[in-house]
């Protein structure tokens, strides 16, 4: 392991001093405010963050927080770059986006204005939180009363549209000097090599207002965390690497521009990671890959990327092992590229693996854009390399109107471009609550491959498309299949598959 980079050895630039000692204030604030966490969690905060150094900003929008009657504060409004693919070309022209971030407790009231003027209808998304703002000319006006990751979207703009993440006040920060802690305060941080490799036991602070440019790996260790409020910023191939590893935690850090994937995690068993938020616009640029990993949690992050979102996967390079008891909830995810749920592509042919007891709860599905049709999917099953994946529940996941693509992909394949055999099978997938509101959707699929390889055994308890609930039993001609509704292809190869209204689920 290297040696963990101090404070000072990392700093770069002008300022360097007096960002130290803004560094030490910010800890000083950051721990009286968690001492009086108990006494202070009704009253209205608002916590502004430092500013970002070496990130871009984007004067789009100006954006100002305060306590319910208290005074303005203004954000600071950074770049977000996002991508765009054309479908004829298969060009990526990268898009220019915004975000703000500040910490709070109690409720605020947020402003929001479009510099460049002249909107016609205003949506804070996702839409599930019912959040309607007020339009005061060429600004918007709306509450907040619990830390949330928010789109505010102008004229159904796409790309320039503000982020906002509002995160809870932080407790216990750890302490600069802790010799258990790598330490990062306000300011811009790398490493020689544009890695930071983290040792066990060991806890990376990125404090708010900080910038971190290299790689945070964790490998071969144990009880490790990365928290903060900080940013991991232009990191040179992944944000992150977890490989080999148990007990690990990564709560409360955003992501920007990263090269490729914002996480990747392999052979890891007991990872947790909370309120990450992510926005990548380069090729491959996934927001969580889970390879060979157990007994996850991915629990309140806002993930927007320029490839598949949340990705599930067994073997491929040299990692190896079963993928099981994962859960994602409370999410909301936004793919410009591929799929916000992607599972079975990856695998082991040779000695064949399982993807099993994976769990996604109370999700919001914000956009999927994907041009090829064989790559489409909101939820996406695409079951390769000898995987079988099994014991699968959906429970309240709301997709809003996407912009290309499917509402479910659910395939046992063989694709030679990545896969060196078929899927053995996709069984036991229990979908409650599934929501989708909108007309873009193209013909949903359900297939398997063969008598060998098949679908089976997947319920939909409660599947709502533009409010109708569709059923076997009711809603329908008597001589339609219930997924003529969605609707989706269903091929010989699927057995056993059923669409429940919740009346007739409670009664078996």
């Amino acid at each position: 392991m290297s040696p963990s980079p101090s404070r000072r050895t990392t700093l770069q630039g002008v300022g360097a001093l007096a960002v130290a000692g803004l560094a030490g204030s910010l800890a000083s604030t950051a721990q009286a405010a968690a001492a009086t966490a108990d006494e202070t969690a009704a009253q209205d905060i608002v916590i502004k963050h430092p500013t970002l150094p070496q990130v871009p900003v984007n004067n789009a929008f100006t954006v100002k927080v305060r306590p319910l009657g208290g005074t303005w504060q203004r954000l600071d409004v950074y770049l977000a770059r996002l991508a765009l693919i054309d479908p004829v070309t298969g060009s990526n022209r990268a898009q220019n986006s915004s975000v703000a971030m500040f910490d709070f407790s109690g409720t605020v009231e947020v402003e929001v204005t479009y510099n460049p003027g002249g909107f016609e209808k205003a949506r804070v998304r996702p839409d599930s939180y019912g959040i309607k703002p007020e339009v005061l000319g060429s600004s918007v006006r709306f509450t907040l009363d619990r830390p949330r990751n928010v789109v505010v979207q102008l004229d159904d703009k796409i790309f320039d549209c503000l982020h906002l993440l509002a995160n809870p006040i932080e407790q216990d920060p750890p302490a600069e000097g802790d010799k258990k802690v790598m330490y990062f305060g306000p300011g811009l941080h790398t490493t020689p090599d544009r890695t930071l490799k983290v040792p066990s036991g060991t806890t990376v602070y990125l404090a708010a207002g900080a910038v971190l440019t290299s790689q945070v790996i964790f490998e071969n260790v144990e009880n490790a965390r990365l928290t903060g409020r900080g940013v991991l910023y232009n990191s040179p191939v992944g944000a992150m690497f977890v490989r080999k590893c148990e007990n690990i935690t990564i709560d409360g850090v955003t992501i920007l521009n990263p090269r490729y994937e914002n996480v990747r995690v392999a052979e890891t068993r007991n990872l947790t990671i909370n309120n990450l938020r992510a926005f990548s616009h380069q090729g491959w640029g996934d927001g969580i890959q889970l390879y060979c990993s157990e007994n996850v949690t991915v629990d309140g992050c806002f993930l927007r990327t320029s490839d598949d979102s949340v990705a599930l996967y067994t073997h491929r390079w040299d990692f190896y092992g079963d993928t099981r008891n994962i859960t994602v909830r409370n999410c909301s995810l936004w793919a410009d590229v591929a799929h916000p749920i992607n599972i079975g592509v990856h695998g082991n042919s040779d000695t064949p693996e399982v993807l099993e007891n994976l769990n996604f709860e109370n999700i919001d599905i914000l956009d999927h854009r994907e041009p090829q049709v064989t790559y489409q999917g909101a939820i996406a099953f695409m079951v390769g390399d000898s995987n079988l994946v099994r014991d699968v529940t959906f429970d309240n996941i709301r997709v809003e109107d996407f912009r290309w693509g499917q509402l479910i992909h659910m395939r046992v394949e063989y694709n030679p471009k990545y896969n060196t055999s078929a899927g053995r099978g996709i069984e036991s997938v229990y979908i409650k609550d599934l929501s989708y509101n909108g007309k873009n959707a193209d013909l949903s699929v359900m297939m398997g491959l063969s008598e060998e390889r098949l679908v089976k055994d997947v319920t939909f308890e409660n599947l709502r498309v533009n409010g109708r609930v569709i059923a076997d039993s009711t809603g329908k001609p008597r001589w339609y299949l219930a997924s003529d509704g969605v609707p989706m292809l269903v091929n010989e190869y699927v057995k056993n598959l059923r669409f429940l209204t919740t009346e007739e689920a409670a009664a078996l």
